[in-house]
């Protein structure tokens, strides 16, 4: 396995942690989570599939190190918008936990949406309440769009075909 999958772990549920695990195993793959904690980390059979490294409390830590070590065949999941847009200009498969891809056709329009409901929100006009919580219908979507996802990667590593047109 050439490609290692990237955790931007500090906010990542638990269920994709271990989706992410089983795939790694089942796949003979590597995982590396980064974080600005302690994570647990889910229970497997081979160790060294997955692996944690802990960053210090500083602001973009565990982004900067992803962002140093990942290669341009590798994947990542992240919430963080600016910084996927970081990784899909470096060529780097880009997901988040609720199953969304971020590509270079599709990730300025994601900025600017992020960017007006930062807007909004500093005017007193964001959506108000709670952040909903993560529930079955997210994982499912996460869980179908990261196996498409690594079903290109794992081609890729087979065969040296392009999994993006980049």
């Amino acid at each position: 396995m050439a490609f290692t999958i990237w955790i931007d772990a500090d906010s990542c549920p638990a269920p994709v942690r271990n989706h992410v695990a089983s795939f790694c195993e089942k796949h003979d793959a590597k995982a590396c989570f980064v974080a600005n904690r302690v994570i647990p980390l889910p229970q497997t059979k081979q160790k060294d599939r997955l692996c944690l490294h802990v960053c210090p409390a500083q602001d973009q830590a565990a982004d900067d190190y992803i962002f140093l070590h990942a290669g341009a065949h590798d994947a990542c999941i992240t919430r963080d918008i600016p910084f996927a847009a970081k990784l899909v200009e470096k060529g780097i498969c880009v997901m988040n936990d609720r199953g969304t891809v971020f590509t270079k056709e599709n990730i300025r329009e994601r900025l600017s949406e992020r960017d007006f409901s930062l807007n909004l929100a500093m005017l007193g006009l964001g959506i108000s309440g709670t952040k909903r919580s993560y529930d079955k219908k997210d994982f499912k979507k996460f869980a179908d769009c990261f196996e498409r996802e690594m079903q290109k990667l794992l081609i890729l590593d087979t065969y040296g075909e392009p999994r993006h047109q980049l």
